[in-house]
C-alpha cells in the first residue's frame, strides 16, 4: 500500500496518459433499481455457472473426441440442471467427528465471499431503466479493485474451514495446500493489478475501463495481464493448480467429507470465482464492456452506447471461461515443488520488478513527456525476454547419493500423526521388504550350487 499512496496521487495529478477518468453516476438510483441490479446479478450468477458446467463439459469431450452431454434437453444443455437437482434431493450427510458449525459454515462463507465481486463490475455504460438513467452496474467506489480482493481473500476461509472442521486427514491437507496456494498467487495477482492502478490512476472500477478508451491495458502491460492470468488460474484452485482438491491424491481434497447441498456450494463457489476473475481481467485490461476495434470506431462509437455493450463484456468473460477449460483439457497437474516455483520464484519477481518500471517510467514521463505507449512496450519486450531466457539457463543438479552419505533413517509415526520423510531421509523397510531382501539373499546363495546341475541337464537334453 505504500507504493500505491506514493505513486497513485501522482498518477491522478499528472493525468496517468490518460487524464482524470470519469466516474460511473449513481446519484439517479433509488431502492428498486438497486434491488433490480442486485437480483440480476444473482441471477446472472446462478444461471452462468449452470452454463458453465455443460460447456466445460462440452468442450473437453470435443477436445478428446467424445460427444459430452446430449441427452437431457436440445444439445445436453439440461444436464447441469439435471445435476444441481441430484445434489439437491441426496442423502445430506454430516461426519461425526466434524465441528458442527463450522462445518455447516465453511461452504456458506466461500459461496457468500464469491456473490460480492460482481457488485463493483461495470457490465455497460449508463442506460434508462423505467425511465432513471442509471449505470449497468450495482455501485462503484475509489477502491473497489481492493474491495474485489478482499472478497477473494476472505473466500478462501470458507476452504481453509471446511477442510479443518471436517475432521479427516485428507480434507485437512487440502485446506492446508489452499492456505499457501492463496498466499503465493494472491500476491502476485495483486501486484499485477498495481500497474493498471499507476497507469489509469484510479482504483475505482467505472474510472479504469473509461481509462482505457484509446488503448485497452493489456497492450501496454502485457507482463501484469500475463502474469494475472496465471495467477487467476491458481487462485480458483483449476488445473493446473487443483492441489486442494487433486483428487489423484487426496480423494477429493477440502470436499471429501462434504455430500448433497453443501458440496454443490463449494462446487457453486468455484465456478463464481472464474466469472469473477475473467470479470475483473476483462474490466482491468481488456476494456471492460467497450467494443473491440474497428466495430468500436463505427459511427462514431454506437456499439459503445445502451446495451450493445453487455454483449461485449460477456463476451470477453466467455473468451476467459474457454481459457480456462482449454487449459484443463491440455495441461497436467503440477507438483507441489513446481506449484510453488512458479509463483515465488517465477511470478512474484517479475511482478515487482513491472511495477517499479511502470512507477519509474510514469515518473520520468510527467517530467520528460515521453510517449507512455512506446516505452512501455520496449519495456514489456525486455521483460519477456528476461523471463524467457531465465527458462533456458538450465538448474543445478542435486549432489550425487554418494557425496550426501547414507540417509537417516527415520520413524514416519514418532509424533502419532503419519508425515513423508524429507530430503536425506528414509523410510524404514516394512515386513514384505524384509521379506523379498531375504529371499533375494537366499536365491543368491544356492544360484551358484544349482548353477552346474542347470547347465549339466541342458547339455545333456
Amino acid at each position: 500500500m505504500s507504493l500505491l499512496t506514493a505513486v497513485l496521487p501522482a498518477a491522478v495529478e499528472g493525468g496517468g496518459g490518460v487524464g482524470a477518468t470519469a466516474a460511473a453516476d449513481f446519484s439517479n438510483d433509488n431502492f428498486w433499481i438497486w434491488l433490480l441490479k442486485a437480483v440480476a446479478i444473482i441471477v446472472f450468477l446462478l444461471t452462468s455457472v449452470l452454463i458453465a458446467i455443460w460447456f466445460e463439459r462440452k468442450v473437453v469431450a470435443r477436445m478428446q473426441v467424445r460427444p459430452g452431454p446430449n441427452v437431457h434437453g436440445p444439445f445436453g444443455l439440461l444436464q447441469s440442471l439435471a445435476d444441481a437437482m441430484k445434489l439437491l434431493v441426496k442423502e445430506d450427510i454430516t461426519v461425526k467427528a466434524a465441528d458442527k458449525l463450522v462445518y455447516i459454515l465453511a461452504p456458506m462463507i466461500a459461496v457468500f465471499c464469491s456473490l460480492l465481486t460482481f457488485a463493483v463490475i461495470p457490465f455497460g455504460p449508463a442506460v434508462s431503466l423505467f425511465g432513471i438513467v442509471t449505470p449497468l452496474q450495482l455501485t462503484d467506489f475509489p477502491v473497489a479493485t481492493l474491495y474485489i480482493l478482499a472478497c477473494a481473500s476472505v473466500g478462501v476461509y470458507g476452504i481453509v474451514l471446511g477442510g479443518w472442521a471436517s475432521g479427516s486427514t485428507y480434507p485437512l491437507l487440502g485446506s492446508v495446500r489452499s492456505t499457501a496456494q492463496v498466499i503465493s498467487y494472491e500476491l502476485a495477482m495483486g501486484l499485477s493489478l498495481v500497474s493498471v492502478f499507476i497507469i489509469a490512476g484510479s482504483m475505482s472500477t467505472s474510472q479504469i475501463v473509461s481509462s482505457q478508451t484509446q488503448i485497452w491495458w493489456f497492450l501496454p502491460l502485457l507482463p501484469a495481464f500475463v502474469i494475472y492470468v496465471i495467477s487467476m488460474v491458481g487462485e480458483t484452485n483449476r488445473l493446473p493448480f487443483d492441489l486442494p482438491e487433486a483428487e489423484g491424491e487426496l480423494v477429493s481434497g477440502y470436499m471429501t467429507e462434504y455430500s448433497s447441498m453443501k458440496f454443490a456450494w463449494f462446487f457453486l463457489a468455484e465456478y463464481i470465482n472464474m466469472l469473477n476473475v475473467s470479470a475483473v481481467a476483462t474490466t482491468l485490461f481488456l476494456g471492460g464492456w467497450r467494443a473491440p476495434w474497428p466495430i468500436s470506431a463505427i459511427n462514431d462509437g454506437m456499439f459503445n452506447e445502451g446495451w450493445w455493450p453487455v454483449l461485449w463484456f460477456l463476451a470477453k468473460v466467455w473468451l476467459f471461461m474457454f481459457l480456462f477449460v482449454w487449459i484443463r483439457g491440455s495441461v497436467l497437474r503440477f507438483r507441489y515443488d513446481q506449484f510453488m516455483k512458479i509463483g515465488w520464484k517465477v511470478l512474484i519477481p517479475v511482478a515487482l520488478g513491472w511495477v517499479v518500471c511502470v512507477a519509474v517510467v510514469q515518473g520520468v514521463r510527467q517530467f520528460s513527456g515521453l510517449d507512455l505507449r512506446t516505452t512501455l512496450f520496449v519495456i514489456a519486450g525486455v521483460v519477456l525476454a528476461g523471463v524467457l531466457v531465465s527458462f533456458l539457463i538450465p538448474e543445478k543438479k542435486d549432489e550425487p547419493a554418494a557425496d550426501r552419505g547414507e540417509p537417516e533413517e527415520f520413524d514416519a509415526f514418532a509424533g502419532g500423526f503419519p508425515v513423508p520423510p524429507l530430503p536425506g531421509q528414509v523410510l524404514p523397510p516394512s515386513r514384505r521388504q524384509e521379506r523379498r531382501a531375504q529371499a533375494a539373499r537366499e536365491a543368491a546363495a544356492q544360484a551358484p550350487t544349482e548353477t552346474p546341475q542347470v547347465t549339466q541337464e541342458v547339455h545333456g537334453g
